[in-house]
């Protein structure tokens, strides 16, 4: 009878708890935040008719939505602006990177991945001083501050950089007598200007200055934003612990500044490419977070006509800067459902906190 009563009182525990218990959601141990600057939801939808025959890259994400991207002084953002909240979680004023309204400098969710033990990094197709990667790694009151950025670059944590801006960390070039490049060296870095020198890279701490200047656009760039990317992905992923990481298409925003519909097609199919390319991995991998968004759109771009059959459209700009549009945004991986609907560009890089647990 005694052993009659031990499964019955057992099943009585376990029905007592109301089987309410949720199981907690797999944490990623990785995550790709990638910034298609500039680009709204009609750069997109462009993107996906031009890219007919191959299918765009938008299409295989399981999740999506929208962000507000108004800064804290202004219903349009800049990128300085825009940038820190997608880093920060906070607003700030227009041309403030990780600044608040009483200097206080605000830490960025690849502070938090540091602090977790993970490798972090950048890529992009702009100056690595530019607005959205220096919201990875600076803290000034107007993002044009170079000489500072330079020295904030170069006491980064971060394991691999890689943009343009050469220039400014030459001595000639600078205001103060300052020199990045010997800080770098202290600190382990290996400085390459090459696409090939970055892919050659057997190294843990690599900085990638490409282009003394801005990089080119394309078509004339070619192909290196996919295998610079991809490059830092394995770069990063040495970490057992994971990884965190932001990627950039920089020109778009150019190219909807210009008003330039061929210039702006190329860095999209450019774009696309990349996304492919990590999206594949993060497949493979099954334990990488990829969210993609915007700071903010350009141009006021238009779609009011085209050819899906042929992956055309006819564009239309209303100006050269920013809007105040909502952007898109896409996620993959595991957490990728908790970025659907409207919502803040603050929003994104809380969630990305609380879904890594950090």
């Amino acid at each position: 009878m005694k052993h009659t009563l031990i499964p019955v009182l057992l099943a009585a525990v376990l029905l007592g708890c109301g089987c309410t218990c949720k199981k907690e959601p797999p944490r990623p141990k990785n995550v790709i935040l990638i910034v298609g600057d500039g680009m709204g939801v009609a750069q997109v939808y462009a993107s996906v008719v031009a890219e007919r025959e191959n299918n765009s890259a938008f299409l295989r994400f399981p999740f999506s939505g929208f962000s507000r991207t108004y800064s804290r002084n202004h219903y349009r953002t800049d990128s300085s602006a825009g940038g820190t909240a997608l880093t920060t979680g906070r607003k700030v004023d227009n041309y403030h990177v990780n600044w608040g309204p009483d200097a206080e400098r605000y830490p960025t969710i690849f502070d938090d991945a540091i602090a977790h033990g993970l490798s972090t990094g950048f890529v992009v197709v702009s100056d690595a001083m530019d607005a959205t990667p220096a919201s990875t790694y600076g803290h000034v009151p107007y993002r044009k501050m170079y000489d500072t950025l330079t020295v904030q670059l170069a006491q980064s944590a971060h394991s691999v950089m890689i943009g343009g801006g050469y220039k400014y960390f030459l001595p000639e070039n600078r205001k103060d007598s300052l020199m990045p490049f010997d800080t770098l060296a202290a600190r382990g870095y290996t400085v390459v200007r090459t696409l090939d020198s970055v892919l050659a890279f057997q190294g843990d701490r690599l900085v990638g200055l490409l282009y003394d200047g801005k990089p080119l656009p394309e078509p004339e760039r070619g192909d290196v934003l996919r295998p610079a990317s991809m490059k830092a992905i394995e770069m990063l992923g040495r970490n057992q612990k994971g990884f965190a990481m932001m990627i950039e298409g920089s020109q778009i925003d150019w190219a909807c500044h210009d008003n330039d519909s061929a210039y702006l097609r190329a860095e999209l199919a450019d774009f696309e490419l990349m996304l492919h390319a990590v999206l594949d991995w993060a497949e493979k991998d099954g334990n990488t977070l990829v969210v993609v968004t915007a700071d903010h759109e350009t141009g006021g771009l238009t779609l009011p006509d085209g050819d899906i059959e042929k992956g055309l459209n006819t564009t239309r700009f209303y100006w050269g800067s920013h809007t105040g549009c909502m952007v898109p945004v896409f996620a993959f991986g595991p957490g990728a459902d908790r970025f659907s609907g409207i919502q803040e560009n603050i929003d994104i890089p809380n969630k990305i906190r609380d879904i890594m647990g950090w």
